[in-house]
């Protein structure tokens, strides 16, 4: 096995939060944040910031990452890490988006085994549980799993319609995914299909082609950042955890 890439799709022209990535959370860029959980996982011999913007290679040169220029013509994230897959050696490629800055360390270990492990795995997503106040939002992105852990369906509403049920018990997608690098550049070039242009959920494609789609179950929730309200959760969830730690080492230094 060739080992494990870590690449972090990242662009300044977000529709609902322009400059996404280099937005300040805590006195560093979001998407310093996020490079450092990948490292942190351990999971990766190399971690890879894919961008078309000068100014976001920049900002991770600048705190001693590494970047790399993609084209402006990427449609989708799972574009741009292909672009980059496609000049590497590894064997497992894993996809964190850029505007998961609290993304969990263990939870991209886990995934990364779990692709180590079962050499037949293509593709692998993490879901955690929904909460109740999630559920009507379509910033939340929702999934259904079959009794083996593989995805039935994505979707920005309610699945399953709770009719019978409150929604408890429902899943809630993280937007990280690991992939075999050559079904990566396969997925790629697949034929986008009317769910993924409806949903606007890339990964949709890969179901409508037949693939399936494993789903680690965890407990450990993140906070994609899509709008300015989350935006500003962020910040004060960064403020809150840099009072904790400081706080922290005022009872060791004790």
């Amino acid at each position: 096995m060739k080992g494990v890439v870590g690449i972090i799709p990242a662009r300044m022209k977000s529709t609902r939060l322009p400059g996404k990535p280099l937005k300040i959370i805590g006195a560093r860029p979001m998407i310093q944040w996020v490079y450092e959980a990948v490292a942190a996982s351990g999971a990766c011999e190399r971690v890879l910031v894919a961008t078309d913007a000068g100014e976001i290679v920049k900002a991770v040169e600048a705190f001693g990452g590494e970047a790399v220029m993609t084209a402006e013509t990427c449609a989708t994230g799972t574009d741009r890490a292909a672009e980059v897959a496609a000049g590497l050696s590894c064997d497992v490629i894993l996809n964190v988006q850029g505007d998961e800055p609290f993304i969990s360390p263990a939870i991209l270990c886990r995934l990364a085994e779990e692709m180590k492990k079962d050499r037949d795995l293509q593709m692998g997503t993490v879901a955690v549980p929904l909460r109740r106040e999630e559920a009507e939002n379509p910033s939340v992105v929702k999934v259904v799993l079959d009794a083996a852990g593989h995805a039935l369906y994505f979707s920005r509403a309610l699945i399953p319609y709770p009719r019978n049920l409150p929604p408890a018990g429902f899943w809630k997608h993280l937007g990280i995914y690991a992939y075999r690098r050559e079904f990566l550049l396969h997925y790629r070039a697949l034929p986008s299909c009317t769910p993924e242009q409806a949903e606007s959920l890339e990964q949709l494609r890969a179901l409508y082609h037949g693939y399936r789609i494993k789903v680690l179950r965890a407990e450990e929730d993140s906070l994609g950042i899509d709008t300015p309200e989350e935006l500003e959760r962020a910040r004060k969830l960064a403020d809150n955890m840099g009072k904790r730690g400081k706080e922290r080492g005022g009872e060791n230094a004790s």
